[in-house]
């Protein structure tokens, strides 16, 4: 029987793994100059944690999780997203005891059962943020400018930023009922999906995706003419500080989120390179998200973004990571050197050398061809007149010079 992965899911080969690394590494370097700390968490959890956290009426919940029933008859869920299950380990643990501003960041898997395209698997990958603790535009900002940061560091600059303001618990349930009086006007006309939406969650109807919809529903009311006067400051601030540090921005007042404990700044990361599909990043406020599970209500802000997506576009503009290669290739060029070369690997190893030998017993030529597809820098070859001298010839594989060493001073001179 031929094996193979499961439909949407896919491996990572070796020749990608360096492409991947570095990019995680640049999220990592970027999320601790912005103070933000590592949180890992398990990736499943008990279902319920994700119909409080993401709603029994949207598309996940309702048709892509993974929820299969334990040996225990518990119902578990692998973790289609990532900040419930950060949110949720905050009320546990009892993070805000610890700091008034707890600034936690994750990069993992995640898993959907969606039809998998381009950019889109079951098994995918996500890296996020929240900042949970502080009400201001200021952190919203924050988030945005790290989001966008990510992205300038790996050399992506065709990009665009929309924001908008959903409102709080007090002016949105007022505008939700205007927007729903609007659509019933139009009700007959529109999707199926949008008709089910109208009395449930209307404001996700501007959302929709149908071209007919989008059509029918262009003159519609906007909830950024409908906000309060708290909710229309802090847009306002959030859109002054986004000016002042120079990041242009369009507000998108068809922006929305669809269940009621996010408040005020919703915000999405687009690339036109990524294609109809173009959502690189998306985030925003969620201010009675803790309080929903469980936790004392509590102002937050957070992020995601797909690694897929990210991954899409470094491969279609040629960027090339970093070269994981040995520094050094150590031959042996007879019987008797062998021994030498094993031990004189592992020396240059444990001095922090990335170093390779030959463990197939080849000979010297294939070991040099070794070295050369390994695209060592360096290449040392020794065989028993190089111990007997206590000397070889070390090689320079990239401008093809060479240098007479003595072998016991190999690790410093690879060293400087």
């Amino acid at each position: 029987m031929n094996y193979r992965s499961i439909k949407g899911t896919k491996d990572i080969l070796p020749s990608e793994t360096p492409l991947w690394q570095f990019v995680e590494q640049t999220i990592r370097d970027v999320f601790h100059q912005f103070n933000y700390k590592e949180i890992r968490t398990p990736i499943f959890e008990s279902t319920a944690l994700f119909l409080r956290s993401i709603g029994e009426l949207t598309d996940i919940v309702g048709k892509e999780m993974y929820t299969f029933e334990d040996r225990s008859h518990d119902s578990i869920t692998l973790r289609p997203e990532g900040t419930a299950s950060a949110i949720r380990a905050y009320v546990q643990n009892n993070l805000g005891e610890a700091l008034p501003l707890s600034k936690i960041y994750y990069i993992g898997p995640m898993f959907r059962q969606e039809r998998p395209q381009a950019g889109r698997l079951r098994q995918f990958h996500q890296f996020g943020a929240e900042a949970v603790g502080s009400p201001t535009a200021e952190t919203d900002v924050e988030i945005i400018a790290m989001t966008i940061e990510i992205y300038k560091r790996l050399g992506i600059t065709n990009y665009s930023l929309q924001i908008n303001s959903v409102g709080d618990e007090e002016c949105r349930p007022r505008y939700k009922e205007i927007l729903k009086a609007e659509l019933l006007k139009i009700a007959d006309k529109l999707s199926f999906e949008s008709q089910k939406r109208i009395e449930q969650n209307p404001m996700r109807v501007l959302d929709s995706k149908d071209e007919n919809d989008k059509t029918l529903t262009a003159s519609m009311p906007l909830i950024t003419d409908h906000l309060n006067e708290e909710c229309a400051k802090h847009f306002e601030r959030v859109k002054s500080l986004l000016t002042a540090y120079g990041i242009p921005f369009t507000v998108n007042g068809r922006l929305v989120r669809g269940l009621d404990y996010y408040t005020k700044t919703a915000f999405e990361i687009t690339s036109s390179e990524l294609g109809s599909q173009d959502a690189l990043a998306g985030g925003g406020r969620y201010d009675l998200l803790v309080k929903e599970l469980g936790g004392k209500q509590t102002p937050s802000v957070g992020f995601a973004a797909g690694m897929e997506r990210l991954m899409m576009i470094l491969e279609k503009k040629g960027f090339q990571p970093p070269k994981q290669s040995p520094k050094i290739f150590v031959a042996a060029a007879d019987e008797t050197a062998r021994e030498w070369v094993l031990q004189t690997t592992m020396k240059l190893r444990s001095a922090g050398i990335a170093s390779e030998c030959d463990l197939l017993s080849r000979s010297l030529k294939s070991q040099m061809k070794e070295a050369d597809r390994q695209q060592a820098q360096f290449s040392l070859v020794v065989g028993s007149m190089e111990l007997e001298s206590g000397k070889a010839l070390l090689k320079n594989l990239t401008d093809h010079s060479q240098q007479e060493i003595l072998l016991s001073d190999i690790v410093t001179i690879i060293n400087t």
